[in-house]
């Protein structure tokens, strides 16, 4: 069975895309093993602190290594990522070795996008997250991704209803992540 990690760009406990990544996680029941990566402690990227590496990123980066893929669900800050995953990205994407090498724990990394955010359901976000994920040499499946639009009403209460189609959108991505898995 397939090891899949969830990072969830917000560190917003009841956040929009932490409740769609367990649509997802439910959606994956039986095909994968879906884990959560928590980074909510790491420091700021710092090439003064980098190596010896600081032990939890040294556990950060086993993680990653250790998954089959990773599936990224993130909000839209001003048509970005937010920052907390920018600095994520920024430490896995950085060399495992002191040794001049360029091997990071996201090199080869299979990897997809969701997102939920408002009008424009996180295309922004999605799209520089995808330039990002390139530029650090991950394998990046960029169709289909999960876009979701939060109604005025989920922005209000905090609750938000996703519908058949949402559900059948991340049911799709999951299954075309997993045979991306394979290739």
């Amino acid at each position: 069975m397939k090891e899949i990690l969830f990072i969830v760009g917000s560190l917003r406990e009841s956040g929009f895309n932490r409740q769609l990544a367990g649509l997802a996680s439910a959606t994956m029941h039986g095909k994968a093993k879906v884990t959560y990566l928590e980074f909510s402690d790491i420091p700021y990227m710092n090439q003064d602190i980098e190596f010896p590496t600081p032990p939890e990123i040294s556990a950060i980066r086993e993680k990653v290594l250790n998954s089959d893929g990773v599936w990224i669900f993130t909000p839209e800050y001003n048509y970005s990522y937010p920052g907390v995953l920018k600095n994520l990205l920024d430490w896995l994407s950085r060399p495992l070795k002191d040794d001049g090498s360029r091997i990071s724990a996201m090199t080869g990394k299979k990897v997809t996008v969701s997102s939920v955010a408002g009008k424009s359901a996180g295309s922004g976000a999605r799209e520089k997250l995808n330039e990002l994920l390139e530029v650090i040499r991950s394998d990046v499946m960029k169709e289909p991704q999960v876009g979701v639009t939060i109604t005025e009403e989920a922005f209000s209460t905090g609750l938000f209803m996703f519908s058949f189609e949402h559900m059948d959108a991340v049911k799709q991505q999951a299954d075309s992540f997993l045979r991306f898995l394979e290739q």
